[in-house]
This record gives structure tokens, C-alpha cells and sequence, in this order.
């Protein structure tokens, strides 16, 4: 049964299927491996050990992942019955509770998934590490010392250390890729209005929050998408169907595609790490060997760098409203000292913003969506490859804040947030894959970006890579099952 930390969801699924094991066993060797491993991970804050292996005995959906034990993740989603937390005091302190399930938490659900716990997350996802003041830094199984992303921190620890074979992730600025590249994963992010964000909401943060999960291989990924995809009722806008399952695009024929790269900063903003510049290169070259057309070049209008100008107040006031919906959620004002200092300082600054400066402020992101789109649309290119963070996975305590410094974890977030953020700003979907480790083992992850709703290039090329170059048999310092 230990031999099952080192299966994908889709081999997992499969077993049951045989009637090799049954999903309780599944669960049971799942929950066995959390326990091992969680107290030096701290990925899992919410256990819900007893109340999956009673599930998986019952009456479980008829899914692509019957009986596959799975995390969801303290944010970005509600389960009737479990603890939401967000990463705050505020709600930890009162105790909340979902009453509903979210439309995502019951496609999960319908596909088969038994779901052990929830993770840990930053304050409301805010930065690009799993930091929280309310329950601790997640730690990344690699390197114990070092950052496990964020804001889907918590479940990408679960998924690297084979705890579950993939989790729940959410991504407003790189929150599902980030995590993903420190961590050893693939990470999709969806286009725009690709998964619902329903009931609770029609968008967050104007549409650039998009909602997933992180997974060990391109073939999970694939298939969780294609049961999980498609609007809910009532949602305000939704992503064109693809033309044919995203499974499909696992074995479709090689087709060239013109793809663009580069491995330097996209406006001089930031350092990239020679291994990352290293990894990066490595990557086109060995795509222009599997028959791409593969050229330097990148969208002109990435490298203007008056994104934050833009940027910061939407993102102020998106925060701002995230905190008096908690209050509307729990009946409780607001307080200071419910949040963490940069929290609390930026929704400060959203309630300063107008509604005249909010909406010119997506007016601007909206002129840099559509330059920035016309390199797929007008020039012609099928694929973008970048770094998906610029640097190695920082070390833990680089992003802690004060009230003497309350934004030092937004400022120092720029810099792994630098290739992912503004792809959530034009909706596009990206997916990050672990192609390459450092010298000192740790995990490079690079990034591929399509036009908006064609995720089925990402996957392609993804599974492409991922047969050319595989990373199935990696294993980081903790792990929970057999070496």
C-alpha cells in the first residue's frame, strides 16, 4: 500500500476500478501518509481523516477519480460543514464554518474525489508564500527552509511529498503555478471563466482569479479539467468548450507550433537566476529538437512596466471588499488586529481609492490586456515559454510584515509574482511544469502561455515535454511513501 504515494490520480482511480483496492483503503493509506509526514510539512491545517475513510467506505459518484483521496484548499472555495479560514485570525478567532458548498467543491466531489483536509494558505492568498500568521509557514518538502509558494502552498507540500497524488489551487497572480515550480508540479492555470467561482461569486478580483488544482502528472491534469470545467448557474461570463476532451490532446498527433521565449525579465524589473535563465534556454532547445519553430520574442507590451500603476488600486479595493465580506460572512465587524499588518494596510488603501480611480484602473488593464493579447491573435505565435518564477524557491521569513513595514510581503511577492501576475490580468491560461532541478536539487519550473481558452495547446505541448524529458520519478527529502 505504500507503493501508492508514487501514483498518479489517473493509475489510483484505475485500481479501484480493477477492484485491486477498494477507495477506503485508498483513503486509509492516504491519511496513513499525512500523518507521517504533516507534522514536518504543516500543509494540512484542517484534518478530516475519520469523516474521508467513513466517506470512501459509502456510496461514492461514479467518476474519473472514484475513491482518489484529494485536499482542498483553505481558500478559494467552500465545503458545507468545514472550517474556512483563509489564512486569517479573523475567521479562525470566530470560528467559521461553511454553510454551502461551492460549485467546484461538489464537480470535485462528483468526480469521485475524497477529500482528507484542508491546507494551509497565505492571508487571503495575498503573497506568493504560505506564511500565515494564524497557523504557521508551510514547509516546501524539498528543502524544509524553504518557501512552498503560494498561495497554494499548503496543497502543493501535500501533492510533492505523495500525500495525495493532486489538490485543490486557486490562482489570482501565480498562485497555482508558483507553487507548482517550487514544489516539482504541474500547474495549470484555466482561462478566464474557464472553472466557476459560483455560488459565492461571479469573479474575483475582476477576473483575474481562476481555480484548479496542482498535480504530479499532465495526464491528471487534463482530466480533472475536463470534469470539472464549464460554467454554473448564473455565472456572468464563461470560457468557449473546447473542441474536443483535454485528454485528447494527450496522444494527439505532433503538430509544430510557433512558440516564442525568452529567459530575461519581461521589463527589466527583476534579476533572473542564471539556473532559471539556464533551465529556460534548455527548454527551447529542446522543443526546436521535438520539430517547433521556436524564435526569441516576446509581447511588446509586457516590457512597457506601468502594469502597477494600473494594478494597485484594483488590487487594493479587491482586498478591501475580501474583508468586509468576511464580516458580512461571520456577522462580526472588522478589527485590526484580525488580519496581518500588510492585509490590513492594503485594504487601508483600497478604502481610499474612488470608484473614478477603480474603474480607470481596469480601464489601463484592460489597454495592456488587449496589446499584450495581439502577439497570439495578430503576430501569429501559438505558445509563450518563460520562467515561471525568475528565482530558486526562496528561502522562508522573506516576506514577513510589520507596522512598521506593512507592505514588505506585497513588494518582495512582485518578484515571483513578475511571469505569472500579468496573465491573470489578460485572463490567458499558463501551465508550469517541472522540467528541471537546480544544482542544489531543487525544482525549476517553466511556463507556457496560449491564447485566451486554448488550453489544449498547453496540454499538448505539457504532455510532449513531459514524455520527452520525464520527472515522474523525482523525490524530495520528505516523502511519504517508499524510496
Amino acid at each position: 500500500m505504500s507503493d501508492l504515494a508514487s501514483l498518479d490520480a489517473t493509475d489510483q482511480a484505475a485500481l479501484v476500478r480493477s477492484g485491486e483496492v477498494t477507495p477506503a483503503e485508498l483513503v486509509q493509506a492516504a491519511v496513513d501518509r499525512a500523518e507521517q509526514v504533516n507534522g514536518k510539512l504543516n500543509a494540512i491545517i484542517h484534518p478530516r481523516y475519520q469523516e474521508a475513510v467513513a466517506e470512501a467506505g459509502g456510496d461514492l459518484p461514479d467518476g474519473p477519480f472514484t475513491g482518489v483521496p484529494f485536499v482542498l484548499k483553505d481558500l478559494d472555495g467552500t465545503a458545507a460543514g468545514q472550517p474556512l479560514h483563509a489564512g486569517t485570525r479573523f475567521l479562525k478567532e470566530a470560528g467559521y464554518v461553511a454553510d454551502t458548498d461551492s460549485e467546484l467543491t461538489v464537480r470535485f466531489r462528483d468526480a469521485g474525489l475524497v477529500v482528507i483536509g484542508r491546507t494551509n494558505t497565505p492571508e487571503l492568498g495575498l503573497v506568493t508564500t504560505t506564511e500565515p500568521e494564524a497557523y504557521g509557514a508551510a514547509h516546501n518538502p524539498w528543502d524544509l527552509d524553504r518557501s512552498t509558494g503560494g498561495s497554494s502552498g499548503g496543497s502543493a507540500a501535500c501533492v510533492a511529498a505523495g500525500v495525495v497524488p493532486m489538490a485543490h489551487a486557486g490562482d489570482g497572480g501565480g498562485s497555482i503555478r508558483i507553487p507548482a515550480a517550487e514544489c516539482g508540479l504541474v500547474g495549470l492555470k484555466p482561462t478566464r471563466g474557464r472553472s466557476s467561482l459560483g455560488p459565492e461569486l461571479g469573479e474575483a478580483w475582476a477576473g483575474l482569479v481562476t481555480r484548479l488544482a496542482v498535480t504530479r502528472s499532465v495526464r491528471d491534469t487534463a482530466a480533472l479539467l475536463d470534469a470539472v470545467a464549464g460554467p454554473g448557474v448564473g455565472d456572468p461570463y464563461w470560457a468557449p468548450a473546447p473542441a474536443r476532451p483535454y485528454v485528447a490532446e494527450l496522444t494527439a498527433e505532433p503538430v509544430p507550433l510557433r512558440i516564442g521565449w525568452t529567459n530575461r525579465s519581461l521589463d527589466g524589473s527583476v534579476e533572473v537566476d542564471p539556473q532559471v535563465a539556464a533551465a529556460t534556454e534548455a527548454t527551447a532547445n529542446l522543443l526546436e529538437q521535438l520539430g517547433h519553430q521556436v524564435s526569441e520574442a516576446s509581447p511588446a507590451a509586457l516590457a512597457a512596466g506601468d502594469t502597477l500603476e494600473y494594478f494597485l488600486p484594483a488590487y487594493s479595493s479587491w482586498v478591501a471588499r475580501e474583508l468586509d465580506r468576511l464580516s458580512e460572512m461571520t456577522g462580526l465587524p472588522l478589527r485590526e488586529d484580525g488580519f496581518e499588518a500588510g492585509t490590513w494596510a492594503i485594504a487601508e488603501a483600497g478604502r481610499a481609492t474612488t470608484a473614478q480611480q477603480y474603474l480607470a484602473a481596469l480601464d489601463g488593464l484592460h489597454r495592456l490586456t488587449r496589446a499584450t493579447v495581439s502577439w497570439w491573435e495578430v503576430d501569429g505565435f501559438d505558445l509563450l515559454l518563460i520562467p515561471t518564477i525568475p528565482e530558486l524557491p526562496p528561502t522562508l521569513g522573506q516576506f514577513a510584515t510589520t507596522k512598521e513595514e506593512p507592505l514588505n510581503g506585497l513588494f518582495r511577492s512582485a518578484i515571483p509574482a513578475h511571469f505569472t501576475a500579468p496573465f491573470n490580468v489578460t485572463g490567458q491560461p499558463g501551465i508550469s511544469v517541472p522540467l528541471h532541478q537546480s544544482t542544489e536539487g531543487l525544482p525549476i519550473g517553466v511556463q507556457f502561455v496560449a491564447a485566451p481558452a486554448r488550453e489544449d495547446l498547453l496540454v499538448r505541448i505539457a504532455a510532449q515535454l513531459e514524455a520527452a524529458h520525464p520527472w515522474a520519478d523525482r523525490r524530495p527529502l520528505i516523502w511519504s511513501g517508499t524510496i
